[in-house]
């Protein structure tokens, strides 16, 4: 062998040896979860019982995101965090999708070309346990509509996405880009900058374009199966939190020294968790035509929520590997404008007002929502103009346009 190659193959082999150990070493040494933090009384807590689901202390503790009871020990790990909201996408190859479970709150509406995308808020829900380190996923891109919704967590939400819909990387947070194919409505980056979600001091924007392998890597064969690269991206929620922290944004933001839930507008949960079972199930197709995205839920009277199924399959937890079920269920109608623009960008109208469902306890009802502005909190309303109570527990909000059927069975 001539021996220029054969020291070429050395170098190779040596670099592939020690860019393996790297790998392994660095993946190793990555945080599980083992992040301590200080309760209230004083005492030193740990994430790692979170992972493990081992908090035994009595349930006093109300979470403002989904109602539920938890333990002093776990409110002493959400209170040192704002809401983490993540893209989560729904395309055929994502699934199981991981983490969903464990959000708190998840909206779904159409991200592109019939093609659904959820937004997970995790606060509370995600203390009991996730199970691994990068534990939401797959993430995907940032919508304009989302935004809007996200505005309502905080004043400087957290938002994890992988890019967006966006005209150039480099506009400020003065002047959005008027020269380019994407609609200016449609320009979610753009966006996110004017908002101040990427400014020294309020940098809640979780671009992972912007962080390392330490918050967020692709793993192709994570569900057993070779999937292609656009649908691998999976985040550690832990580092997420981490890396907030770093920029100065916990429970509260470092720059304001005030609390992320000063203007927060909590929904009421004071429905009891109880069978009335007069409507068992219900389904409907956000666009016509496309079943792989048709969504049903099947009313449990058993364990009193609603079991989630998705193109004709119950819906999983890769996490969990558990059915993805709920305890309340609106179904939200906006109105829908489709292609603004060449590549087929969709607006959902979050601002405004309009009328949906809300499934609970067996029953349908039926409901008015209003959002005022971009930071104001989506009131529902039932048929006489009162709030709508919640059934403590997870939620999920299904933004269909308007004129789309739901079937009740």
């Amino acid at each position: 062998m001539n021996k220029n190659i054969a020291q070429k193959i050395g170098y190779l082999g040596a670099f592939l040896f020690f860019t393996g150990i790297s790998y392994y070493l660095f993946d190793y040494f990555i945080p599980s979860g083992s992040h301590k933090t200080i309760s209230p009384s004083g005492t030193e807590t740990s994430e790692t019982a979170s992972k493990t689901g081992s908090f035994t202390g009595p349930k006093t503790e109300v979470c403002p995101i989904n109602g539920q009871l938890y333990t002093a020990e776990e409110k002493a790990i959400w209170s040192t965090r704002r809401p983490l909201l993540v893209m989560i996408e729904n395309h055929e190859d994502s699934r199981p999708q991981s983490g969903l479970q464990s959000a708190d709150i998840v909206y779904e509406t159409v991200a592109e070309g019939g093609i659904t995308r959820f937004m997970g808020v995790f606060y509370c829900g995600i203390v009991g346990g996730t199970n691994g380190k990068y534990d939401v996923g797959p993430v995907r891109s940032a919508r304009t509509y989302f935004l809007d919704i996200a505005s309502e967590y905080a004043d400087y939400p957290l938002y994890a996405h992988v890019g967006g819909a966006n005209c150039s990387g480099g506009e400020t947070a003065s002047k959005i880009a008027t020269n380019c194919s994407t609609d200016k409505r449609a320009q979610a980056l753009e966006q996110i900058s004017q908002y101040g979600w990427n400014s020294e001091g309020t940098a809640g924007d979780l671009n992972q374009f912007s962080l390392s392998y330490k918050a967020c890597r692709r793993e192709p064969d994570r569900t057993g199966q070779e999937r292609a690269t656009e649908h691998t991206m999976y985040c550690s929620t832990t580092e997420l939190w981490n890396i907030a922290a770093n920029r100065g944004l916990t429970n509260t933001t470092a720059v304001k020294n005030t609390s992320w839930d000063k203007s927060y507008r909590p929904w009421a949960f004071t429905q009891k968790d109880q069978s009335n079972g007069a409507a068992s199930s219900f389904s409907f197709d956000f666009w016509s035509g496309y079943k792989a995205y048709s969504v049903s839920w099947k009313y449990d009277p058993t364990n009193n929520n609603y079991i989630r199924s998705n193109g004709g399959s119950e819906s999983k937890d890769f996490n969990t590997q558990s059915t993805i079920t709920a305890k309340n269920v609106v179904v939200q109608y906006t109105k829908e404008t489709r292609s603004i623009d060449e590549h087929g960008h969709l607006l959902y109208e979050m601002i405004g007002t309009g009328k949906g469902y809300l499934f609970q306890n067996g029953t349908k009802t039926e409901i008015t929502w209003s959002k005022a502005n971009r930071l104001s909190r989506t009131i529902f309303k039932d048929s006489a103009g009162k709030e709508v109570n919640f059934v403590p527990g997870n939620i999920w909000v299904e933004i269909l346009p308007i004129g789309n059927e739901v079937s009740f069975l």
